[in-house]
């Protein structure tokens, strides 16, 4: 009997909606690509819905070949203020229905909360299909970060609104769990997210990648992997490098990503190292040449980047949210500061850079721990999620019983 619920469960239909996607470069698309991966190989049929991203002309064919999806549909995109190189999308709610009644979906997960999650939200519910959210930017956090602090309050309560017309809002982490409760968003799933540890290992340290940096054999590269942008608080990555720089003058600080700010910092810093965009395997050589790994954003929800780094056998800073509140154990595995103690992030930098024996110990101890946290058993609970919930309603309609409360 299990057997015949299991392999019915294999055979569904979901549909993926979001304003962003693989190939571009974000946590959301990386998850994305992860959970899109996972789906198929436990035998579901998954639908992407997503804008036209920049790269793509209006007739290209998309990429099916790439493994992710069985089908795609693409729609209008423009830019995001802020994020040129990320777009929204645009298309009408009766689009999607025309679309969903000659193929339904047995549910639909709406990862970005644009107009094209807004448009796929209303479809759902007009048709009754079960349809759930994610929570995987803090977008209205990012608003102060852009001069229009002003608009926090209001983009709270547009999430709150978005989201509470769907049937459960997954969330990566318990303190998340919290924000959103706070926000008046309600209820919410705990799905957390993996990492390959094949892809992302120690073993693809490059010694010649670390001449190039400049860095003999027992100097510091100091890491960060990100996007160069106001919310990462990059000033704090760079305080805290200046500080190790001071007593370690040997040590190179290396800088993975691209974005806003890549100009202006290195004008400041030409002697710091920008790497630009990585991908694939140069992405995964690049972490594990690495030796301190520093993580300063407070606006994430989570943070995929913490769990590469440990995986790579990094020793990660970072402040006690997101990735960091999970799976982080202070001295054992990593280093995490409260969020209002930036000084305690630097002095946590500086005791990894000047001793040894404990940067060692909790690379090791890192890497060991990365390889718990695999992505099937991920997947798994985001099958008991959105599989699992009623059709076309929102949080006041729902039986809680009915799903997973964190």
């Amino acid at each position: 009997m299990t057997e015949t619920i299991q392999a019915k469960r294999r055979e569904q239909h979901i549909t993926i909606v979001s304003e962003t996607f693989p190939p571009e470069i974000n946590g959301v698309a990386n998850t994305l690509r992860h959970l899109c991966q996972g789906l198929m190989q436990r035998g579901h049929r998954v639908t992407v819905i997503r804008p036209r991203q920049r790269h793509e002309s209006k007739g290209s064919v998309a990429g099916a070949g790439r493994g992710l999806f069985s089908h795609e549909h693409v729609v209008t995109g423009l830019p995001l203020p802020g994020y040129a190189d990320l777009r929204f999308g645009l298309v009408r709610s009766s689009r999607l229905r025309r679309l969903w009644k000659q193929d339904r979906p047995d549910a639909v997960y709406v990862a970005t909360q644009g107009p094209l999650g807004v448009a796929a939200v209303t479809a759902a519910r007009a048709m009754g299909v079960p349809v759930c959210s994610g929570f995987h930017t803090n977008f209205h956090r990012y608003s102060r970060y852009y001069g229009v602090g002003i608009l926090e309050r209001l983009l709270c309560a547009y999430g709150r609104w978005f989201h509470n017309r769907t049937a459960v809002t997954l969330v990566p982490t318990r303190k998340m769990e919290q924000t959103i409760a706070a926000m008046g968003i309600k209820p919410a799933g705990l799905w957390s997210r993996g990492v390959d540890c094949g892809r992302f290992s120690p073993h693809k340290r490059d010694h010649a990648l670390r001449a190039e940096w400049g860095l003999n054999a027992n100097d510091r590269a100091v890491i960060y992997v990100g996007r160069l942008a106001p919310e990462k608080n990059l000033r704090m990555a760079v305080a805290c490098y200046e500080r190790i720089r001071g007593l370690h003058p040997q040590a190179r600080f290396i800088l993975v990503g691209d974005g806003p700010l890549r100009r202006q910092l290195a004008e400041r810093h030409p002697d710091y190292v920008f790497c630009g965009t990585q991908r694939g395997e140069d992405l995964a050589r690049h972490y594990a040449s690495g030796d301190l790994f520093l993580f300063p954003s407070k606006t994430d929800t989570f943070g995929n980047v913490v769990l590469e780094a440990m995986a790579s056998g990094l020793a990660v800073v970072a402040f006690d949210d997101g990735a960091a509140s999970e799976h982080l154990r202070h001295e054992e595995n990593g280093m995490k500061a409260a969020l209002p103690r930036d000084e305690d992030f630097v002095d946590s930098a500086l005791r990894l850079a000047d001793q040894p024996t404990l940067l060692n110990r909790i690379r090791a101890q890192a890497r060991l721990d990365a390889l718990e946290l695999d992505w099937n058993s991920q997947i798994e609970q985001f099958e008991q999620l959105v599989f699992n919930q009623p059709a076309g309603v929102g949080y006041h309609g729902i039986n809680k019983q009915s799903i997973s409360i964190l």
